[in-house]
């Protein structure tokens, strides 16, 4: 049974950095595309950033881009995201999935198993 588990959010004030985690169990990692969704309060869940398994293809959404950086480490079958300089608008919780669209505009959604449970990211102003 995949596991899919988020760590690393905080509290970090606009500006500063913060280094979400994410730890994939259970499941083969090497040759999953995989990304990161968040959800503001009162919002609908969006697409942050998405990286092929080979890491050839990156994207990531505009209001993130040249400030967000994906990567993964598939000896220890983890991806993070590092935020850089974020906005209080960044506030929110930042989920995990296997396979996602590798692009903001896709319709596709991942199955409930291939998500995590997320991780709360707040950037004070």
């Amino acid at each position: 049974q995949v596991q899919v588990a988020e760590s690393g959010g905080g509290l970090v004030q606009a500006g500063g950095s913060l280094r979400l985690s994410c730890e994939v169990s259970g499941r083969t990692f090497n040759r999953d595309d995989m990304g990161w969704y968040r959800q503001a309060p009162g919002k609908k869940r969006e697409f942050v950033a998405a990286m092929s398994w080979s890491g050839s293809i990156i994207n990531y959404h505009g209001n993130v881009e040249g400030r967000f950086t994906i990567s993964r480490d598939n000896a220890k079958n983890t991806v993070y995201l590092q935020m850089n300089h974020p906005e209080p608008q960044a506030t929110a919780i930042y989920l995990c999935v296997m396979d996602p669209p590798l692009t903001a505009h896709s319709p596709y959604i991942p199955s409930d198993e291939l998500w995590g449970q997320g991780t709360t990211g707040t950037v004070s102003s």
